[in-house]
């Protein structure tokens, strides 16, 4: 919204400022700079807050349920990889 307000000198185009700056969850995604997303209630999470908290509850469970498999090495070892490898230019 800073972003629109400050090139177009309205907050009117907000959408268009982060589809720009890549800052949708979906560019994000991509850029693996988030590792997942979460679906939200059609209309928002606002609008259906009991299914958006549960759908939060599943997804942080079953993450943990994941990593819990994973010895402290590979743990370690996955977030260093996806920490260093965030921000590296590829031509």
């Amino acid at each position: 919204e800073s972003c629109s307000s400050i090139l177009w000198r309205s907050w009117e185009y907000k959408e268009q400022a982060a589809e720009a700056l890549k800052l949708t969850a979906t560019d994000m995604k991509k850029q693996k700079l988030v590792d997942g997303i979460i679906k939200e209630p059609l209309g928002g999470a606002h609008s259906d807050r009991e299914k958006t908290f549960e759908t939060v509850k599943e997804t942080i469970i079953s993450t943990c349920d994941e990593l819990k498999k994973l010895s402290p090495k590979e743990l370690v070892d996955q977030r260093m990889e996806k920490y260093s490898s965030m921000g590296v230019f590829k031509g």
